[in-house]
């Protein structure tokens, strides 16, 4: 049987992991009847969060992480994906992973030498579309933000709470 990624992560520079769940409005604790929820895990450089769910909590709320600082946040499900990068509150640049060219945002360009270093499409003139576009989508949340989720970091305890009551449409 074959399997499709879902994916929810967000980066956020010098935010503590109970900082970071505070600002999307998520308390500590048990994951409701959904099972829907964030995880927080302390990172080299700040907070990476990783949802459990399908509502895109962390994505949709970026801005808000990046209150004062940097976020950058990456989701790729079976229907949609996305990269989008925050300062101080405001959406900078954000892209379909598949379709960089069609970017927005209000400095769209501010990523785009971080972008070409990594292999992605530019300019939609490659052949064919790199087969591990995710793991570059994370490197370049990892190098826009400076922040490291290491696989120490990552196998550690989280600071985890659920999402059940947020619109997953602010």
């Amino acid at each position: 049987m074959a399997r499709a990624t879902w994916l929810y992560a967000t980066f956020v520079r010098d935010l503590s992991p109970q900082d970071a769940l505070r600002r999307i409005g998520v308390t500590p604790g048990p994951l409701g009847g959904s099972g829907f929820g964030v995880a927080a895990y302390a990172a080299d450089g700040g907070t990476a969060l990783i949802e459990c769910g399908w509502a895109g909590i962390i994505y949709n709320r970026a801005d808000l992480l990046s209150a004062g600082g940097v976020a950058a946040a990456v989701f790729a499900t079976i229907k949609n994906d996305g990269f989008a990068y925050c300062l101080d509150g405001q959406l900078v640049t954000t892209f379909d992973l598949y379709s960089y060219p069609y970017r927005r945002g209000a400095d769209p360009d501010r990523l785009q030498a971080a972008v070409k270093a990594l292999g992605m499409d530019i300019d939609g003139e490659l052949p064919d579309f790199p087969h591990d576009i995710i793991p570059r989508a994370l490197a370049l949340a990892e190098r826009a933000t400076g922040v490291h989720l290491s696989p120490t970091c990552y196998a550690g305890s989280a600071l985890i709470g659920p999402t059940d009551h947020l619109d997953p449409y602010p």
